[in-house]
C-alpha cells in the first residue's frame, strides 16, 4: 500500500552543488525503481546548521514529498544511514492534515513563483 511521506535530507557541504543534486537524483531514481512516485521536491541549497553535525557547520537541504510502499521505508532509511554524503535525514508519514498543509504550501510556492 502506498503511503504519503515527506523527507528532508541534509547533505554534506563538502560536495559541490552539482554533486549534491546528483546525490538527490540517485535517491529520486531509487524511489521510482521501488514503485514509488514523487509528488514534489525542493532544493533549498546550502544553509547554516543550528549545531555542528560531524564537525560541519552547514548542510545542503533537500525536501522530497512522495508516495511510497510502507514496507520499503525501512530500506530507504538504511540506504540514507549507509551513505556518508547524508549528514541527517527525517522521514515523516503525512496524515490528512499534513497532506492538506503540503498542498497549501505547494500552492503558495507556485503563486510566489508566478509573481
Amino acid at each position: 500500500m502506498l503511503r504519503h511521506y515527506e523527507n528532508i535530507l541534509v547533505i554534506t557541504p563538502i560536495l559541490s552543488d552539482d554533486q549534491a543534486k546528483k546525490t538527490v537524483k540517485e535517491y529520486e531514481n531509487f524511489l521510482i525503481q521501488q514503485k514509488g512516485s514523487i509528488i514534489h521536491q525542493e532544493h533549498w541549497g546550502l544553509k547554516k546548521l543550528a549545531y555542528p553535525i560531524k564537525k560541519k557547520q552547514s548542510g545542503c537541504f533537500h525536501l522530497f514529498e512522495f508516495l511510497f510502499p510502507s514496507n520499503l521505508i525501512y530500506e530507504l532509511e538504511i540506504k540514507f544511514k549507509q551513505d556518508e554524503r547524508i549528514l541527517r535525514f527525517l522521514t515523516v508519514k503525512l496524515d490528512k492534515y499534513g497532506i492538506a498543509y503540503a498542498e497549501k504550501r505547494r500552492k503558495n510556492l507556485k503563486n510566489r513563483e508566478e509573481v
